[in-house]
């Protein structure tokens, strides 16, 4: 099955990846690896050396989405947006394909999967 369109919830733990179109939807988790609760930055540097965690973990996401035509990228904190800043610098034909950055709280898969079609009939009239 073909999907051109995927949305993807993240938060420092793990990421909820649902693939979809207007009849059908797959989705998986990616969990990162990292022991520690929550990677804190000051003044721009990591201060606790887990970056590179952070990293496996972007990547393992970046690899779930490659193939997509439009991604929509939502959750309820900073890693969405580390996680654009991450894809930029390392992957910017996946960062091209962004369409939008959004606050999300904790939804479930299929209240995320109707937020994203609501998103993507508004952003392209997906057919």
């Amino acid at each position: 099955m073909s999907f051109n369109h995927v949305v993807v919830w993240m938060d420092h733990a793990e990421a909820h990846v649902i693939h979809f179109n207007p009849e059908a939807a797959e989705s998986e988790v990616i969990k990162t690896h990292s022991k520690h609760p929550h990677l804190h930055t000051k003044s721009g540097v990591a201060g606790s050396g887990h970056a590179a965690e952070s990293a496996q973990y972007f990547d393992a996401v970046a690899d779930a989405v490659k193939g997509s035509l439009e991604i929509l990228i939502v959750g309820p904190g900073s890693e969405k947006s580390a996680f654009l800043k991450h894809l930029s610098r390392h992957q910017a034909d996946l960062a091209d394909k962004v369409l939008s950055v959004e606050t999300v709280d904790h939804p479930s898969d299929g209240q995320l999967l109707a937020y994203a079609r609501k998103y993507f009939l508004r952003a392209d009239r997906m057919r």
